[in-house]
């Protein structure tokens, strides 16, 4: 399949929405955009054709390609959440069922354990503003939607996809159709380090809250186009990272995040997750 979006195409086409409506109508406008969706459909776009890359048929990725629904509602431990991207298992039928234990007692699951536990579900986030100041808030989220669907499904392979600007839009200039940056490092380290603490999954008995591959997408959005960081070199030579920190971005860089994803999946499913 031919003309299938990057993962640079889309955090440059990420950029251009967020600067376009701050030019054309302030911060209101910048904030309007970003609950539309639209910036962070990108991504998970970028996302989807990544596995179709690595040889995942289109028709076995939910929502589908270029489209934003339907999504699948996954029952967990906890709860039912419609799931950013999905793929769905080879040889599988669904099979609606009455969740026997647990909070969700007597509600239905659309899909069944087995079928839920074979699917691959990868959750897409960004965070462009106050990263020091919400990062528990967004951490604990990002640790129980993890949990949530291990406790219940124990094998089943889970993805993180999750955004930061390594220099935030300014807030301050965004009323007067300005597009400028705060020139401070913010949290770099602390989300590097507490996205390797939640990163690889090897043994499912154990550590639900954890994720089977996380990918932590830094990105300088005052360059253009917009750099996305995928080494520590790179990080110590623009003076993100401190070159004594035992912080290590190259374990949760995009460039592996798919293949590690799937190799996994065969792990402990087989081959059948391509075919």
């Amino acid at each position: 399949m031919t003309n299938l979006i990057t993962i640079q195409q889309a955090v440059d086409n990420f950029k251009k929405l967020i600067e376009t409506s701050i030019l054309e109508g302030g911060i209101k406008a910048k904030e309007a955009m970003i609950r539309s969706s639209r910036p962070i459909n990108n991504i998970h776009e970028a996302v989807k054709a990544d596995l179709i890359r690595n040889g995942i048929f289109p028709s076995r990725i939910h929502p589908p390609l270029n489209e934003t629904k339907p999504e699948l509602k996954l029952a967990g431990f906890i709860k039912q959440k419609n799931q950013d991207v999905c793929v769905t298992p080879e040889g599988y039928i669904s099979a609606e069922e009455t969740m026997p234990e647990g909070i969700l007692r007597e509600a239905t699951d659309y899909y069944g354990k087995d079928f839920t536990e074979r699917t691959i579900s990868i959750n897409i986030r960004s965070q462009m503003s106050s990263l020091a100041k919400n990062f528990d808030t967004l951490y604990e989220r990002t640790i129980a939607e993890a949990q949530n669907l291990h406790v219940r499904c124990p094998r089943m392979v889970l993805g993180e996809v999750y955004m930061i600007p390594v220099k935030e839009y300014d807030a301050s200039v965004m009323d007067f159709k300005k597009v400028e940056f705060i020139d401070r490092i913010g949290a770099v380290e602390k989300y590097i380090k507490s996205f390797q603490a939640i990163n690889g999954r090897p043994n499912h008995k154990r550590e639900e809250y954890k994720y089977e591959r996380v990918c932590l997408l830094l990105v300088d959005f005052q360059q253009t186009p917009a750099k996305i960081y995928s080494s520590n070199q790179e990080l110590y030579d623009d003076g993100l990272l401190d070159n004594t920190s035992d912080a290590s971005i190259e374990e949760l860089s995009w460039e592996k995040f798919t293949v590690n994803i799937l190799a996994c999946y065969e792990t402990r499913f087989g081959k059948n997750i391509s075919i």
